[in-house]
């Protein structure tokens, strides 16, 4: 079953900041910046800019389970909050995608699915701009995403990260192998080796 993003989902812009970000070590609001969204499309909280910033509306606050979508640049896939960030917000040019029933649609699958190649065809044929490419949010949420039942959801979800497991360790074994073979060689060259 096809389903348009809008359906399952909230998408909400980052927040404008209308001056620079002055870090605070007692700030009682966390900002999301680009930077903290790392390659396995998770969204890192260790180390969220702090700043003093008391009156923020109860909307714009991230929870677990929100998405941030990199709209601007190359890459325009999201990465999930699987931590609780406190009172934390997500900066523009971001954006903050909420599911609306997780009884439909798990976060875990919507993240996955984004980052695949029909949903990033979809997102490079609408995206506008010359030098820096940008995605709005109205090309998001009009991006038809197949919606499998729940249980395959989560056999889909398993999937990936068995997939991402192993690709990471065929990575750490092929590095380890060049070093060792590396080694092996300079040994060979100072006549080490016999």
């Amino acid at each position: 079953m096809k389903v348009k993003l809008k359906n399952l989902v909230t998408v909400q812009t980052g927040y404008s900041f209308r001056s620079r970000l002055d870090a605070s070590e007692d700030g009682e609001l966390s900002v999301i910046q680009m930077k903290d969204l790392l390659a396995d499309n998770t969204v890192s909280c260790d180390d969220l800019l702090k700043i003093s910033m008391s009156e923020v509306k109860s909307h714009h606050l991230v929870r677990m389970g929100d998405l941030v979508f990199r709209s601007r640049g190359l890459i325009t896939s999201s990465a999930i909050m699987c931590d609780d960030p406190g009172p934390a917000v997500v900066a523009a040019p971001l954006l903050r995608i909420r599911v609306k029933d997780t009884g439909r649609v798990l976060p875990e699958y919507l993240n996955w699915f984004l980052s695949q190649r029909d949903a990033q065809a979809f997102f490079a044929s609408q995206a506008t701009g010359t030098a820096q490419k940008m995605v709005g949010k109205e090309v998001i949420e009009d991006l038809d995403v197949f919606l499998p039942p729940l249980a395959k959801q989560k056999a889909i979800i398993e999937m990936a990260a068995l997939s991402d497991r192993e690709a990471g360790l065929l990575r750490t074994i092929a590095e380890k192998k060049a070093q060792y073979v590396s080694n092996l060689l300079m040994q060979a060259a100072k006549g080490e080796l016999k």
